[in-house]
């Protein structure tokens, strides 16, 4: 409790909490305890959370409910891929961030990618802002901490330090937006539920981000290791054609 800060307000929740948090160990020390499990859990944030409260307060995913197929892939005909690839030797991961409770996956995600690439394109590793994508970028199915979809974040963003993360919706500051310090001018759709495919995407040397259309129980609690290949059901990889226009 202290470690996270968590702090229950009468001690009806706080039974309830313990209760939650048992239940989430026994699962932890199961899993954990199963050969051949190619990543562990431990205890977390949100080891006194459900399932469903989790996905309530982080999951703001929202896939469009048409999309058009995608019918070529940049990537398709890669055969020389390397065996490992880790952005961090590259340098371009920035530091761990926290959506707290604010429904902006969707911002981190497309943050993520974006910088990344600008790492990759330019050489500086910058860390863009988040919350700029959560008050002004409203377009289509965006609203905000309500959740969104990554590709349409993919645009002119400032700095995380000029336009600071609130984990809140608030109202657009247009000054701070116009002072844009990466861009991406285009991306690229890996096809959904092709391993092969996105091993050619990664192995290209692109970051990638990835869509989770459904929070399973494991995800929030994962420590180390790499999610099996259900969990990236979807992808997307941002294009470098060109240095400055990343």
């Amino acid at each position: 409790m202290i470690q996270y800060g968590r702090v229950y307000r009468t001690n009806t929740e706080k039974e309830s909490r313990f209760k939650i948090f048992k239940e989430n160990i026994e699962r932890i020390e199961a899993f954990n305890d199963a050969v051949n499990q190619p990543y562990k859990l431990a205890i977390n944030a949100f080891a006194d959370l459900t399932n469903e409260e989790f996905r309530a307060a982080r999951n703001g995913l929202k896939i469009p409910f048409c999309e058009p197929k995608i019918t070529s892939f940049k990537y398709e005909n890669v055969t020389a891929v390397p065996t490992t690839m880790d952005w961090r030797s590259k340098g371009a991961v920035t530091p761990i961030k926290d959506q707290g409770q604010c429904g902006s996956c969707w911002a981190f995600s497309a943050i993520a990618a974006t910088e990344g690439i600008t790492k990759l394109s330019t050489g500086k590793l910058i860390s863009l802002s988040e919350q700029e994508l959560v008050d002004c970028d409203r377009t289509r199915d965006d609203q905000g901490c309500e959740g969104g979809y990554m590709e349409d974040g993919f645009e002119g963003v400032a700095t995380e330090k000029t336009y600071p993360y609130k984990a809140a919706d608030g109202s657009c500051n247009t000054e701070k937006e116009s002072s844009s310090a990466a861009d991406i001018k285009g991306y690229e759709k890996v096809p959904a539920n092709n391993e092969k495919a996105l091993l050619n995407a990664v192995g290209s040397g692109i970051p990638y981000k990835s869509d989770i259309p459904r929070a399973i129980w494991n995800p929030p609690l994962t420590r180390r290791g790499s999610l099996q290949p259900e969990y990236a059901a979807r992808v997307g990889v941002p294009e470098s054609d060109t240095p400055h226009d990343t």
